[in-house]
């Protein structure tokens, strides 16, 4: 046991020693945070809308006010035509158009939008604020109510899946890196001859990372909370339980990259360049999944983000209990066992192969 926590104890010190890592460890989460959550936003600000009306009455008037007063929207100009606001987006002076019919409140015609479709995702997103604006109001047939995000705040989205991108390659690269730095170094061969059994030598390398991992996620959810403001409703125990098991699944994806990649720049690409952008694509973050083609939509149900990004959104945003999330806690169960059992398998293959090179190497020494 003394021999095992000396292990832990001599990783332990090499990682707080070593400034490049400690950049990473502690340096990452806290830009990625501060960029999504500020200035990779999909929020919308300050869109640029015309008027169109020939006349105005009563109830165009409502319907104006209520967009020049959302914090949304810009009203900059009042027009009389479709054409005069088609040349002014045109001219990129102007966003969005909103076209009020003839005779207006008194008959059932509906309201027209022309908008700036150069970029599809923010018309989408402009023409969505702009009908939940006019259509909130007193009186209104139609009214919207958002739940979990009223102001509708992109940070809502992005805080679960950062976590999920943050901890997996964390706890993924860090882990293959040091192994494999072992490896490359020679001393590995010789911790493998120590008393200590070779398993709990890897245990003893990746137990320091697993600690870093709890402190970067509370990092995490205190910027969240005090800096970002998006709030943690549900249960911490729930967090922290499904956490444990994402970062030991990927601390497990980190072992079993070590036992593949033969230098540290093969466990870096494996781990970071293999891993990021399918997070990214295909776990929901950026895209919907129900909106992928559906081959892409069966690609997406292996990658364990997905899932973790899922539980904890319903358990910090919509503040659900445990139960809600049980389908993807089994589901990331089922993964780690599957991935630990192949890192161990693929770790005690390679340590016979090391094993019977020592012994020839011995046999050709006498």
């Amino acid at each position: 046991m003394k021999q095992f926590i000396s292990f832990v104890t001599k990783e332990t010190k090499h990682i707080l020693r070593d400034k490049r890592t400690m950049l990473i460890l502690f340096g990452m989460p806290i830009v990625l945070m501060l960029l999504f959550g500020f200035a990779i936003t999909t929020d919308v600000r300050n869109v640029r809308t015309i008027v169109v009306m020939s006349y105005a009455n009563n109830a165009t008037q409502k319907v104006a006010d209520r967009l020049a007063a959302s914090e949304y929207f810009k009203l900059v100009k009042v027009v009389s035509t479709s054409d005069e606001a088609k040349q002014l987006i045109r001219d990129q002076k102007a966003d969005l158009a909103m076209v009020f019919p003839e005779h207006f409140g008194r008959t059932k015609q509906q309201i027209q939008f022309i908008v700036d479709g150069a970029d599809p995702n923010m018309a989408q997103l402009w023409t969505n604020y702009a009908r939940i604006v006019i259509t909130n109001t007193k009186g209104s047939v139609v009214n919207t109510k958002l739940l979990y995000n009223p102001q509708m705040r992109s940070a809502y989205n992005f805080v679960p899946a950062t976590i999920g991108i943050l901890l997996m390659l964390i706890c993924a690269m860090m882990t293959s890196i040091s192994i494999v730095r072992e490896r490359e170094k020679g001393t590995m061969e010789v911790l493998l001859v120590s008393p200590i059994q070779p398993i709990m030598i890897i245990v003893a390398k990746v137990i320091p990372y697993l600690v870093l991992a709890f402190i970067i996620l509370i990092i995490i959810l205190l910027m969240s909370a005090f800096v970002l403001d998006v709030p943690m409703q549900g249960s911490l125990f729930g967090i922290f339980l499904i956490s444990t098991i994402y970062i030991l699944l990927a601390l497990a994806f980190g072992l079993l990259v070590s036992n593949i990649a033969e230098t540290q720049l093969e466990a870096l690409l494996l781990s970071a360049m293999v891993l990021l952008m399918p997070i990214l694509l295909l776990s929901g973050m950026i895209f919907p999944i129900e909106s992928m083609p559906r081959i892409l939509q069966y690609v997406s149900a292996i990658i364990p983000t997905r899932y973790y990004t899922s539980a904890i959104r319903k358990l910090m945003i919509m503040g659900v209990s445990i139960k809600e999330v049980y389908h993807e806690i089994a589901i990331l169960v089922g993964m780690l066992v599957v991935l630990l059992s192949l890192s161990l398998a693929r770790f005690n293959k390679r340590l016979e192969i090391g094993r019977a090179s020592c012994r020839e190497r011995v046999c050709l020494y006498v």
